[in-house]
């Protein structure tokens, strides 16, 4: 019997005691999900030090006043030098962009940072993320049976909010989970 679901679209919301630091309190969106991997971005964790602004510059881009301060957030461990725009799907690339979810997108191109500064042309809302969280075959379905995340609805206001501080705590509202009552402790009855 086949009993795959995928969570595409759907947030991974880190539960506590969680093994690996690097994802403590994490919340990720879930991008790609298949029996042979799994892909997301983390949300709630700024690169510190570094700005829109900062990587617009880098790149010898146009970077305007109101880039500055606009956090670029760490997406996970994997390929961390690599850039994603996380964005709604009113702006898309024809074969560069990937829609997912309900009226999202995520596209990886020059065009789609410089997208982000054009509050008329560009998409509704995004945000730059460097580097990625990904999982092998069966690894993300293993760790869901473990207990180590719990999976709610994706909304757009806490995908895009700025707010990292409080959006795992958000996150686990949205379940009507209060982070104060969850124990460190898994396990399995």
């Amino acid at each position: 019997m086949d009993d795959f679901q995928s969570l595409v679209g759907r947030l991974l919301v880190a539960m506590p005691g969680i093994s690996d630091p690097r994802f403590e309190h994490a919340v990720i969106l879930v991008c790609a999900h298949e029996r042979d991997h799994a892909m997301g971005l983390r949300l709630d964790r700024p690169a510190p030090g570094v700005d829109l602004k900062d990587v617009l510059t880098k790149l010898k881009t146009e970077a305007p006043d109101a880039t500055a301060h606009r956090a670029v957030l760490i997406g996970g461990p994997v390929e961390r030098e690599r850039g994603f725009v996380l964005h709604t799907d009113d702006w898309l690339i024809d074969d560069a962009s990937m829609a997912f979810g309900q009226g999202l997108a995520m596209t990886g191109t020059r065009e789609a940072l410089i997208a982000m500064t054009d509050p008329v042309a560009g998409p509704r809302r995004s945000v730059l993320l460097l580097g990625y969280a990904g999982w092998g075959e069966g690894q993300l379905d293993d760790e869901l049976g473990e207990n180590v995340w719990i999976t709610t609805e994706a909304d757009a206001d806490l995908i895009f909010d700025t707010d990292y501080e409080a959006k795992w705590s958000r996150a686990l509202g949205t379940l009507g989970i209060d982070p104060a009552r969850l124990s460190g402790q898994s396990g399995r009855a």
